[in-house]
C-alpha cells in the first residue's frame, strides 16, 4: 500500500482557529476545572497553574465560551462587577445552579494566561438583538458610552476585540431554550447579525447550522439559514459527536466518515444559496463543536437525562474517560477536518476540561491528560501551513453498516517553511497496515524524519486514570527510509505522525 504525498494537490492553508477549543459552563469544567481557588497550584485569581500548563501544551488556538447549551438562557451581565453582588442563576440547560464567580472579564483574563483566542457566543435563545448588541458593545467598544463605563469601573478600560461571534447555539434542536425552526432562526438571526456589524462592522459571525448530521432537519435547515443570513455571516456551523454504540468497535472507528460527508453536503448546501443569489462569496465552516461523547448507554439512556436533581453546584457531569479507542477517533476527525482546509476555517473541540474532555482534574489533586491529548496537541503543533492531499494506493478496505466499503487507512499531509507532516490513521480493528509514503513530489532529497509518532495499545481500551495518569503515551513510530520512501508499519486501531524537516 503507498501513500502517495501530492505536493501540487494543495486543499488551502490551514487556518489556526481549526485547533480551538470550547469552553462551557457545565459540570466542572470552570469550577473545580480551570477555577479552583483552594487549589495548591491556584494563581491569585484562582486559576489551576496545572491545568493552565497542560492547556498550553495542548494547543488550542480559539476558544468558544460560554456554551452551548448554557449560553441559551445566559444572562451575561450576571458575570461581570463585583463578585460578591454576582446573582446565582438555575441553569436550565444542565439543571444546575451557576454561581457566576467566573464571567467575560476573568476568563478573558484566564485566555491571556493559556495564549488562546476568545470566541464568544450570544443568547439568542430567551435574548434578542438588543443584549447582543448591549455585549458587543461592552466587549469591543473603544467610545465613551454607558456600558465602556461600565466595562471601565470593572477594571478594564481598554476593549476585550473579540473577532469572532456565534450567533446563538444549536437552534435547531428542540432541547434549546428558545428553539426555534430555520425560517424564525434566519430572521432572528440577520437582524442579529445586521445590528452587529453596525456596532462593529469588522467581526466575523458565525450562523447555527446543523447540531448533528442525523437531525431530521439537516440540509434544509442550512439552506433556509442562509437564504436570510447569506449576506450577513461569514461561517455556519457544524456540530458532531461520536461514541462506540453496543460493541461495534469496527463502526465507531470509521465515524471520520460521517465528518466527511457533513462538511461536503453543508458546502454543497451553501453554495447552493450562493448560486441561487448570482454571488461568488463562499460562506466557510465553524465545526465549533466535535469530539467522542458516549451521549447513549447500550439501554438507551441519554447522558442528559441523568442530570442530578437539587440544582447542584457543579456537579459531575459528562465525565468520559477516553481509551486508545477514542484517541484514534479523534486524531482520524482531525485528519478529516484538514482535508477541508479550504472551507473548515474554525473547529472547536469540545470540550476542554473535565466535561468530554482531553484534560482532567481532582478537587485538590492532579491534573491529568487523556488519550485524546496526544493526537490533538501533535496535530496542532505539527499540522500548520497548507494541507495537501495524500494519494493512497491499494488500501485495505473494512465494512461498515452505515457507509459501506472504507478505505482502512486515511491520511493528509501539510507543508510549512520547516518540512512537512503526514498524519495517518489504520481504522481496521484487526489488521496491521504496512505502508509506504512515497515522497517523490516534495524535495525528498532535503527531507530528514525529525520526529515520528504512533498511538497505540495492543489493548485498545485501556485509558489513562487518576490511579495511572500515564497508561498512554505516543510511542515513537519505526520509520525506515528508502530513497525517497518511508516504510511504516501501522497495527490496527492507530494513529501516526511522520514530521520531515
Amino acid at each position: 500500500m503507498t501513500a502517495r504525498v501530492r505536493a501540487a494537490e494543495i486543499v488551502g492553508d490551514v487556518d489556526a482557529r481549526v485547533f480551538g477549543g470550547f469552553v462551557e459552563h457545565l459540570g466542572r469544567h470552570i469550577y473545580d476545572g480551570i477555577h479552583e481557588p483552594g487549589h495548591p497550584t491556584a494563581d491569585a485569581e484562582g486559576f489551576r497553574t496545572d491545568v493552565i500548563a497542560l492547556v498550553q501544551e495542548l494547543g488550542v488556538t480559539t476558544i468558544r465560551y460560554p456554551g452551548g447549551n448554557f449560553v441559551s438562557g445566559y444572562r451575561w451581565e450576571d458575570g461581570i462587577g463585583p463578585r460578591e453582588d454576582r446573582p446565582r442563576r438555575l441553569d436550565l440547560a444542565w439543571r444546575s445552579t451557576e454561581t457566576n464567580q467566573v464571567g467575560l472579564h476573568e476568563f478573558s483574563s484566564w485566555l491571556e494566561k493559556v495564549g488562546s483566542d476568545l470566541m464568544l457566543a450570544v443568547n439568542l435563545g430567551t435574548r434578542d438583538v438588543a443584549e447582543a448588541l448591549d455585549l458587543l458593545e461592552y466587549a469591543n467598544v473603544a467610545a465613551d458610552t454607558a456600558w465602556t463605563r461600565v466595562r471601565a469601573a470593572n477594571g478594564r478600560e481598554t476593549p476585550f476585540d473579540v473577532r469572532m461571534w456565534c450567533l446563538g447555539n444549536e437552534m435547531d434542536g428542540p432541547w434549546q431554550l428558545g428553539h426555534r425552526n430555520a425560517e424564525d432562526y434566519g430572521k432572528l438571526a440577520s437582524r442579529a447579525a445586521k445590528a452587529m456589524r453596525m456596532l462593529d462592522p469588522t467581526i466575523e459571525l458565525v450562523a447555527c447550522g446543523s447540531s448533528a448530521r442525523d437531525m431530521p432537519t439537516f440540509g434544509a435547515w442550512e439552506r433556509d439559514v442562509l437564504r436570510h443570513t447569506f449576506d450577513d455571516v461569514d461561517f455556519i456551523s457544524c456540530h458532531a459527536y461520536y461514541q462506540e454504540r453496543n460493541g461495534q468497535a469496527q463502526e465507531f472507528l470509521v465515524s471520520a466518515v460521517d465528518t466527511d460527508l457533513f462538511v461536503r453536503e453543508v458546502v454543497a448546501a451553501a453554495d447552493e444559496v450562493a448560486h441561487e443569489r448570482g454571488s461568488d462569496k463562499r460562506i466557510m465552516l465553524s465545526f465549533d463543536e466535535w469530539n467522542v461523547w458516549y451521549q447513549f448507554a447500550d439501554d438507551g439512556t441519554k447522558a442528559g437525562d441523568l442530570v442530578p436533581d437539587g440544582w447542584p453546584v457543579a456537579p459531575r457531569l459528562l465525565e468520559d474517560q477516553y481509551n486508545v479507542m477514542d484517541a484514534v477517533v479523534v486524531g482520524d476527525l482531525l485528519i478529516t477536518l484538514l482535508q477541508h482546509a479550504d472551507r473548515v476555517r474554525s473547529a472547536s473541540l469540545a470540550q476542554l476540561v473535565n466535561v468530554i474532555a482531553p484534560i482532567m482534574t481532582e478537587p485538590g489533586g492532579p491534573a491529568w491528560r487523556q488519550t485524546t491529548f496526544y493526537p490533538f496537541s501533535l496535530t496542532s503543533r505539527l499540522g500548520r501551513g497548507t494541507a495537501r492531499r495524500v494519494e493512497i494506493d491499494g488500501a485495505p478496505r473494512v465494512q461498515s453498516a452505515r457507509f459501506g466499503d472504507v478505505s482502512a487507512v486515511n491520511a493528509v499531509a501539510t507543508t510549512d517553511d520547516a518540512g512537512t507532516s503526514v498524519f495517518v490513521v489504520n481504522r481496521s480493528v484487526s489488521d496491521a497496515a504496512e505502508l509506504v509514503i512515497d515522497l517523490r513530489e516534495l524535495d525528498a532529497a532535503s527531507l530528514a524524519v525529525v520526529e515520528s509518532w504512533m498511538i497505540t495499545d495492543a489493548d485498545y481500551r485501556v485509558a489513562n486514570t487518576l490511579a495511572d495518569p500515564d497508561r498512554v503515551r505516543p510511542q515513537t513510530l519505526e520509520v525506515i527510509r528508502q530513497g525517497d520512501e518511508l516504510r511504516v508499519s501501522l497495527p490496527a486501531v492507530s494513529w501516526a505522525v511522520v514530521r520531515l524537516g
